[in-house]
């Protein structure tokens, strides 16, 4: 994380903001959970006034960088945005700003294709044996809340394993809008279930086999699949030509 995003854009740097840039940098050089100090040794450090340092360490505080805790064994400690917060403040921003979850498939689709491949060529015994693992609990995931839960813990297996945390995010993301979407059953219907994870197992088995191609043709075929079963729109002819070739 940057901290010279704390800084206001377009604007002349107040004393508070570069309080707080300094701050935020004086965080992110420690530890998560180290101590950085009390509010008199900030004050002494920074040469500011107590309310200029409290009001930079609301900006800090927000962004999830320190914490402040009172008390005789009370002080400034370094923090760490927590991922999930982060992601479910892009979701509640993403609807705000009109967001639908078929614009969230739109880009999460092509990323979701890219990590399966990843996913298939750098895969070890190790990925391939919980794959395996993940396989073998497929059958017992027979309601729609267990089989949704089971497409979330497969795509966090595929975003690991292909060594790419930007692929994690936006999968992440993508799962966390769906998640949070009103009015979608996907899974209510027994063949939708049973060919939901027909899908699943085509998929993990062609990046245990390190099939790349497989991998991403799997992987396509489940996002055309819930286009159609979400109403968002089938499978693009050209993707269909290209199957088949």
């Amino acid at each position: 994380m940057d901290a010279s995003s704390l800084r206001p854009q377009g604007a002349t740097e107040t004393l508070a903001s570069r309080t707080a840039r300094a701050l935020a940098n004086l965080s992110l050089a420690a530890e998560p959970g180290a101590h950085l100090g009390a509010e008199d040794d900030l004050l002494r450090r920074f040469a500011v006034s107590r309310p200029t340092l409290r009001q930079a360490a609301k900006l800090v505080e927000r962004d999830r960088l320190i914490s402040i805790r009172r008390g005789a064994q009370g002080g400034y400690f370094a923090e760490r945005p927590d991922a999930h917060d982060a992601i479910q403040s892009l979701v509640r921003f993403l609807r705000l700003k009109g967001g639908t979850l078929g614009h969230v498939i739109q880009v999460t689709q092509p990323v979701s294709e890219a990590a399966a491949v990843a996913a298939a060529r750098l895969r070890t015994d190790a990925d391939a044996d919980r794959l395996r693992a993940y396989l073998a609990t497929l059958d017992g995931r027979d309601t729609p809340r267990d089989l949704i839960a089971g497409e979330v813990e497969m795509a966090r297996l595929i975003a690991a394993m292909s060594g790419n945390p930007v692929f994690a995010l936006v999968m992440e993301i993508g799962y966390s809008f769906g998640l949070d979407e009103k009015n979608i059953d996907l899974y209510a219907d027994p063949e939708r279930r049973a060919r939901a994870r027909a899908m699943q197992r085509s998929l993990c088995r062609a990046i245990i086999d390190g099939d790349a191609d497989i991998a991403r043709l799997m992987m396509r075929r489940r996002s055309d699949q819930f286009d159609q079963w979400l109403g968002l729109g089938g499978p693009k002819e050209d993707r269909a030509k290209e199957d088949r070739e």
